[in-house]
């Protein structure tokens, strides 16, 4: 994944399998999200389904992920030679947050085994259009599924959050800004639902 751009990221769980069994789950990867992914990338909406999730984060610049611990070993090479080791070590960030998760529902709920499908989905965003379809699809999953007939309706998705002033990790400025202002924001979302979109999972 590139510094700088914006990834739609979404996987699934394994075979009939939920990802979330109880509504702790859905804080609990959050706040495991928190640990593992922001250090490298804003979070920018998300929902969270019970077998599968939908992501839209950015990567950070390159000169912030240098900082990072996890990179010092690499701040003498210059960015043209980083590029290839954060690509890579960002994918050991997402299997860091899908293991710790997988481990902690294992032993709460003392099954085995893996919980998520091995090669999570993330597709690179190209332009403004692309982001306003894709924050608007994520927050709109859960109607189409049958959970909730409005998407402000489902407590496990960022919509609410841009709604609110309330503190929040959401990187919600850069989003609100490609929309224009809260209310084209509120406008966008009111359109029909995409269903036949390439992120069906």
């Amino acid at each position: 994944m590139i510094p700088g751009s914006y990834y739609h990221i979404y996987n699934h769980a394994n075979g009939n399998e939920n990802l979330f069994l109880e509504e702790r789950n859905y804080f609990f990867f959050l706040d495991k999200i928190s640990i593992h992914i922001l250090p490298v990338a804003n979070l920018h909406a998300y929902c969270l389904m019970p077998n599968h999730f939908h992501l839209l984060i950015s990567i950070k610049e390159i000169n912030e992920i240098k900082l990072l611990e996890s990179f010092t070993a690499f701040q003498k090479l210059p960015d043209d030679k980083l590029h290839p080791v954060i690509e890579k070590k960002i994918s050991k960030f997402f299997s860091n947050l899908f293991s710790s998760y997988t481990q902690s529902l294992n032993k709460v709920y003392n099954r085995m085994g893996s919980l998520f499908i091995p090669n999570m989905k993330s597709d690179l965003i190209e332009d403004e259009n692309g982001l306003c379809k894709v924050v608007h699809y994520i927050h709109a999953n859960p109607v189409p599924h049958g959970f909730v007939k409005e998407m402000g309706n489902w407590k496990f998705s960022s919509y609410n959050s841009y709604l609110s002033q309330a503190a929040t990790k959401l990187s919600k400025k850069e989003i609100l800004d490609v929309f224009g202002s809260k209310e084209y924001f509120i406008k966008y979302h009111q359109q029909p639902i995409e269903l036949k979109y390439k992120w069906d999972l």
